[in-house]
């Protein structure tokens, strides 16, 4: 299962699940499935997240030992 470390950026931003989900077009569920890993994103939405953290993805999404 691939981790991250979506919540921890949005804490560095302040910002809320809400206000992510708007700022990429998608909805707070979608935000909080990512954060609970229930949910991998797609490569434009992983994408247009390195956009709003200012980082590559590979800073906040990882692979797992199992990967």
């Amino acid at each position: 299962m691939m981790q991250n470390r979506i919540k921890i950026e949005r804490a560095i931003l302040n910002i809320t699940q809400d206000e992510l989900a708007k700022r990429i077009g998608v909805s707070r569920q979608t935000i909080n499935s990512i954060e609970a890993n229930r949910y991998v994103p797609s490569t434009v939405l992983a994408l247009k997240l390195s956009e709003v953290f200012g980082k590559p993805v590979n800073e906040f999404f990882s692979l797992s030992e199992d990967d």
